[in-house]
């Protein structure tokens, strides 16, 4: 297929953030010509899901799950409730991609699990001035971001205390001492 008219994915972005400016401004707008453009939004959107959803019954398993790898159809097919992986899934795949750069600067990443709608991780950051000095963003927000992006049907992430280190008693205070 010829790649005339296709758009990169920077342009993608650009025109989904347009299009939730002006679907913002369509359900603040008064009248009945901006409610009927707010339906026809949602019935188009409907057919499309449709349309996506025949079209993976056709492709069959294997070419569903590879097309569900791509950002912009992975998130179509979230938004129509068509992604053929749940939501735990996709938000262990987010974490896995970002814990090697958070082990490289000495923290590390867990899912912990899915409990409804809310992921719960448990971060370990470095200690001592770690990403988040200076008011930047931490390992958890890019955690919490990345999760929420890969299953955007998710409404929170939780992030878990880290556990306590054990701590240290000597094998001799363990040992019965004879009275002298």
């Amino acid at each position: 297929m010829a790649d005339a008219g296709r758009l990169a994915d920077p342009a993608v972005e650009a025109r989904l953030a347009r299009l939730d400016e002006l679907l913002a401004g369509l359900e603040s707008a008064p009248g009945p010509a901006a409610a009927t453009a707010v339906e026809a939004v949602r019935v188009l959107t409907e057919i499309y899901g449709e349309a996506l959803a025949r079209m993976l019954d056709l492709a069959g398993e294997q070419p569903a799950a590879r097309l569900a790898e791509d950002e912009l159809l992975g998130h179509l097919l979230v938004l129509h409730e068509l992604h053929p992986e749940p939501p735990a899934r996709r938000a262990e795949r987010a974490v896995d991609r970002l814990r090697p750069a958070v082990r490289e600067r000495g923290g590390d990443v867990e899912l912990v699990g899915v409990d409804g709608q809310v992921a719960r991780v448990r971060v370990t950051e470095a200690s001592g001035c770690g990403s988040g000095c200076g008011g930047g963003p931490t390992v958890a927000d890019a955690v919490r971001e990345a999760v929420l992006a890969a299953a955007p049907e998710l409404t929170a992430v939780e992030q878990l205390s880290a556990p306590a280190a054990p701590a240290f008693v000597p094998l001799d205070s363990l040992l019965v001492r004879e009275a002298r």
